[in-house]
This record gives C-alpha cells, sequence and structure tokens, in this order.
C-alpha cells in the first residue's frame, strides 16, 4: 500500500517554480524528515515525464559524477554510465539531488545546468552539515532557495481533512472580530491541543491520521530526537559535540521556567557565552531551534536594534519539544491534556513556532529592573505590534504599558493569544491560540 502522502504548501511553491520559464534549479532546504523528499517526488512524478533521482547518501557512486567536470553533458554521460536505464528527456526531465550534505560539490554544477537549459534540477538535505557558504560562493544568482518547515496547524488541519473554505472562515473571524462559536472553539481548540502534543513531523502526524490515536507517536518522536542526536554528533565537524548537545537537552529545561531567557551558565559548570556562541549558532543554522533575541528598546527598525547576547531558545517543533519532557509529564499530557508548569512554556513555543513559520524573525522584550516583558513582537512598514500569549486569562499588564504609557510612539495597539475567544479591549485584539498561524495575512488583509 503506498504510504497517505500529506498535503504541504511547498506543493503549490514548487509548481509555481515549475511554471516560471526563468526558473532557477532549486535548493530546498530543512531540517531532517521535515517532509522535503517526499513533497519533492510527489510533485516531480506528476509533473515531469522523466525524474532522475540520486540519493547521495543511499548511493555514494555518484559522488564520482563530476570527475570530468560540471558540465551537463560530462555529469549526464557519467550518470548513464553507472546506470543506463536513466532517461534525460529535454524539457521533461526533472534531476533531483538529495542529502546535498553528503556532496555540496555538485552545487557547482548548478550553474552549467542554468546556462543549458534543458534539465530542471532541485537539489535538497538536511541544513545538518551543509557548508552554505561554499554552496553560495559556487552558485551566486543561479540557484533559487526555498526553505521547508515541519507542518503547521493549516497543514494539520489539512491532513485532517478540513479545505481552505475553513481556514477563509477563520480568518474572517478575525477580521470582523466575531468570535467563534462554542462549537468552533471547542473543536479547534482540541483540534490545536492534539498538533501541540503532536507536533509537525510528517511521520508523527501520518501515524495519528491513519490510526486515529496518539498510539506510537511517542516513540516515532523519541526516534526522530535521537536521530538529531546522532546527526549533531557526525556533522558538528570541529566542534564540541557534547557542548552542542548540552545546549540541545537544555532547551525544555529553561524553557519550563519563570525567566526564559536562556542562560549558558546554567548548560554546564563553568560555561560562558564565548565558548557556547558557536554552538547556539550551529543548532540554528541546522533549523533545530528559533532564536527570539532581546530588543534594546522597543521601537522599529528592529534589525539591529536587538542584544545579540540576550536571547530565548525554542525548539523548531513544539511536539518534539514536548517529546523531550519526563516520563510523567508525557503521560498526563497525553491521557489527562494537563499541561502542568509546562503550559506556558508550550504555548509560547508553539506561537514562536507559528511566527516563525509565517517569516517573521523573532523578538522579545524585557525592561531592565522592571517586570515588564513582552513575548514577541511583528511589523508592519511603519508599526510595531507587541504579541503576548498568555497561559491563562491574565492581565496583560505590561502589553498595556507599552499601548498607553506614551513612551513608544511605534506602538499604539498589540496583540494577545490565549484559551479564550476572540476579542477587543482598550487597543489589544485577543485570539485563540490556534490563530496563530494566521496572523500575517490577518495583518496584511486589514493592512495594520
Amino acid at each position: 500500500m503506498d504510504e497517505l502522502y500529506l498535503k504541504r504548501k511547498a506543493d503549490d511553491y514548487l509548481h509555481s517554480w515549475r511554471c516560471d520559464p526563468n526558473r532557477n534549479p532549486l535548493i530546498v532546504k530543512g531540517p531532517r524528515q521535515v517532509g522535503k523528499t517526499a513533497s519533492i517526488l510527489h510533485f516531480a512524478k506528476k509533473t515531469y515525464q522523466s525524474v532522475i533521482y540520486i540519493n547521495f547518501v543511499e548511493e555514494p557512486k555518484y559522488r564520482l559524477i563530476t570527475e570530468d567536470g560540471y558540465r551537463p553533458e560530462d555529469i549526464l554521460r557519467n550518470i548513464s554510465r553507472i546506470d543506463p536505464y536513466k532517461r534525460f528527456i529535454p524539457g521533461e526531465t526533472l534531476i533531483f539531488w538529495d542529502e546535498l550534505q553528503e556532496y555540496p560539490e555538485i552545487v557547482t554544477a548548478l550553474k552549467f545546468f542554468k546556462i543549458d537549459g534543458r534539465y530542471d534540477v532541485i537539489c535538497s538535505g538536511s541544513l545538518l552539515g551543509i557548508s552554505y557558504k561554499r554552496i553560495e560562493s559556487n552558485s551566486v544568482g543561479y540557484k533559487t532557495d526555498y526553505r521547508m518547515h515541519s507542518m503547521d496547524f493549516e497543514e494539520f488541519l489539512w491532513a485532517k481533512g478540513y479545505d481552505n473554505t475553513a481556514i477563509s472562515e477563520m480568518l474572517r473571524h478575525m477580521e470582523e472580530g466575531q468570535p467563534f462559536s462554542e462549537t468552533l472553539m471547542r473543536v479547534y481548540g482540541g483540534l490545536f491541543l492534539d498538533y501541540s502534543i503532536l507536533g509537525g513531523m510528517p511521520a508523527v502526524v501520518r501515524e495519528y491520521i491513519q490510526n486515529g490515536t496518539f498510539e506510537g507517536t511517542l516513540q516515532i518522536q523519541r526516534q526522530l530526537l535521537e536521530d538529531y542526536r546522532e546527526d549533531i554528533r557526525k556533522y558538528a565537524d570541529g566542534m564540541d559535540h557534547t557542548r552542542i548537545l548540552n545546549v540541545f537537552e537544555q532547551i525544555p529545561i529553561q524553557l519550563a521556567k519563570d525567566n526564559k531567557k536562556f542562560q549558558i551558565s546554567k548548560v554546564a559548570k563553568g560555561a560562558r557565552f564565548k565558548d557556547y556562541r558557536g554552538c547556539i549558532e550551529w543548532l540554528t543554522n541546522a533549523g533545530i531551534i528559533n532564536i527570539c533575541y532581546c530588543l534594546n528598546y522597543p521601537e522599529l527598525p528592529l534589525r539591529g536594534n536587538y542584544d545579540g547576547t540576550k536571547y530565548k531558545i525554542y525548539f523548531f517543533d513544539t511536539g518534539l519539544f514536548v517529546a523531550m519532557l519526563d516520563e510523567e509529564a508525557q503521560e498526563d499530557l497525553r491521557a489527562n491534556r494537563n499541561l502542568g508548569e509546562y503550559k506556558g512554556a508550550l504555548y509560547e513555543n508553539i506561537v514562536g513556532e507559528a511566527l516563525t513559520k509565517c517569516g517573521y524573525q523573532l523578538y522579545y522584550y524585557k525592561k531592565d529592573d522592571s517586570t515588564m516583558e513582552e513575548d514577541f513582537f511583528v511589523r508592519t512598514s511603519d508599526r510595531l505590534f507587541p504579541v503576548e500569549v498568555k497561559a491563562t486569562r491574565g492581565t496583560a499588564k505590561s502589553l498595556r504599558t507599552l499601548i498607553k504609557s506614551g513612551q513608544y510612539p511605534d506602538i499604539d495597539c498589540g496583540i494577545k493569544f490565549t484559551a479564550g475567544n476572540i476579542g477587543y479591549s482598550d487597543g489589544i485584539y485577543t485570539f485563540p491560540y490556534f490563530c496563530a498561524f494566521l496572523l500575517k495575512r490577518y495583518m496584511k488583509k486589514l493592512n495594520m
């Protein structure tokens, strides 16, 4: 039986890329197991007469295809020598090089395939271990990059059978400030909690969809986490694997604390920021973590207006973050849906994840010698919007201060995500957690 294919946003992107007469060779980047290969092959088999799939991990012999040079005719000749059954049809062939991290040198050929123009090329690979500086220098102007994430809540809803009509209706409620009915709050809230526990790794979601229960999903998540640990050991060339793994394991522990600022001093005895800076950068480049930097002051512009030594670290997939919790928390969460002490961390992580998948950079603000702290910020061309994530029905004191004090001219309203319904009061737009994935579309449509 064919494996269940889960619809992804990358599907539309790939078809748009194919329709562009000036398309460059494409590099699809992203962490391991987020669905890159499945999406590309699904698209390719529906679109091209011939698909040449080469996996540099499973078939290392193909690393010799550039020994005569990087011109298409030389590479295709060498591919044909290895496998004479592969067919190259001009205009109807996709060459798909997978596991690029094992042979990044192949990217040098993209310039020559672009100039030649007869064959489409897609490369893919985990961010782990890929030398992007080398890739950039070899292919400037002759490639297009696309980054895939694990599934967001919209893609999860698609997997559950909801169509774009349901998504549009959710956005309409936000735009019109119309609360959801009790039924919709219960349905979407339940689905969102399931998504929070599962995360968006396709193998986990597929297991859940096929079984209709959580059975087997935790085992898959834990195996994925172990695979990430193995990748750290394998690909972190020239770096201290132990330090990177220490940071990796500390993320859920530090997020559970009231002060969610990541503290290097807590990672290991005597640990100093300068010794761990490279570890943080490595995990970020690998796509495993999302960094949220502390603003120097809540004003525009955001880029350059932050302290690079103060940051929070969020996991790129909340389901994997949940899977790192202890056994008792796991059982309590799945059986009783009791989030306990991790409730704030869980929802803050998942809203940060949603903003990242929308394309936002993450920033927060903590005022020195004050209790004022704001979780996130998003912006338009001339306005700044603080975003607060409330684990309980709190008063959002910091958010109100930012809006009303008059000290922050770029801020005149804010956004709050809670377990409650849609509402508006005193310049604060309130939305349920499950609406976070729509924030960018909401702000764009309102021209805020």
